[in-house]
């Protein structure tokens, strides 16, 4: 395995590319680097989006409050109460009458 951990052989151009980057990394010094500065300018702040969304869905929540406390119905009164079980229909006081059926039996033979 090479030293890029892939399992293959290195080309020659990636060996040349490997020799020159070391060369190059060797050459720099800490001469070669520039002082570390802090950064100058003015400095911004900026403020979180979730802040300013938090903090907005609470101002609103407080308006509903005011609004619903503030607004002034009076109480419904309360509905009469209902039975459990739908009504049927009442039954009429008077029956109504039987009528006579109007066919005379057949006589059955005797015997039988």
């Amino acid at each position: 395995m090479n030293e890029s951990g892939t399992g293959t052989v290195p080309t020659p151009v990636e060996e040349r590319l490997r020799a020159a980057l070391a060369a190059r990394a060797r050459s720099v010094g800490p001469a070669d680097l520039r002082p570390l500065r802090p950064p100058t300018g003015a400095v911004r702040r900026r403020v979180p989006v979730r802040r300013i969304a938090v903090g907005l869905l609470a101002l609103a929540a407080v308006a509903a409050l005011v609004f619903f406390a503030l607004r002034s119905t009076p109480p419904r009164p309360a509905e009469p109460a209902r039975s459990p079980r739908p009504t049927t229909g009442t039954p009429s006081p008077v029956p109504s009458p039987v009528q006579p059926s109007t066919a005379a039996p057949s006589p059955s033979p005797p015997g039988q």
